[in-house]
């Protein structure tokens, strides 16, 4: 049986795997070569992570650590290439697995975080740019208006998953479980925005 430690490295390989394939079609409609698609790849499966390395001062950076990451990285973006070649791309299956990556970046962020500040608030902060940040350089890379500056419920969800994982490690609950409920809140949530559409209010000047 896989430990919690290697459930969570996995969790955290799916999460990449799912915004590589993301970066590679908004390469793919921007009608970007190979290597375009795949550096669009790379910056949304690991901008994120590598923000808040940075930020946080670990190093190495996670996936210079560790190269699996970038092996994945490039395999889904091929796999999606190949894919796309031949059927048209399941756009609501892809939200639906953005959300689970969301979810996981979430969450393991704000658990990365821990070992180095105790912060709540920063590590909240942090955990919603482990989340949020690659898809930012990735519509902007893409020239297109970020997700998480339209209405959508993203970073919204973000934010309240890691809270809700920070105020659980307070109770008497199984700390996987903790992971477990922090990752539903941002699907949840995620999802139900997919759903019925909910956004935040918006802000609008009149000229």
């Amino acid at each position: 049986m896989l430990g919690s430690i290697d459930i969570l490295y996995l969790l955290d390989l799916f999460g990449v795997a799912v915004f590589a394939i993301s970066g590679a079609l908004a390469a793919g409609r921007k009608s970007l070569d190979l290597l375009g698609v795949v550096i669009i790849a790379v910056v949304t499966a690991v901008g994120g992570g590598t923000t808040r390395d940075l930020l946080l001062d670990r190093h190495p950076v996670f996936w210079i650590a560790d190269s699996t990451y970038l092996l994945v990285i490039i395999i889904a973006s091929l796999f999606t290439i190949w894919y796309t070649q031949y059927n048209d791309p399941p756009e609501k299956a892809l939200l639906i697995a953005d959300a689970l990556g969301l979810a996981v970046f979430t969450v393991l962020g704000a658990q990365i975080t821990q070992e180095v500040v105790s912060n709540k608030v920063i590590i909240v902060i942090m955990a919603a740019i482990t989340g949020t940040v690659g898809g930012l350089i990735r519509d902007v890379l893409s020239n297109e208006i970020p997700l998480i500056l339209k209405r959508d419920i993203y970073a919204t969800a973000a934010l309240a998953g890691a809270t809700v994982y920070l105020l659980l490690q307070l109770t008497t609950l199984d700390p996987t479980l903790n992971i477990i409920l922090g990752m539903l809140i941002v699907i949840g949530l995620r999802l139900a925005a997919i759903q019925w559409n909910l956004h935040l209010p918006r802000f609008k000047l009149e000229d």
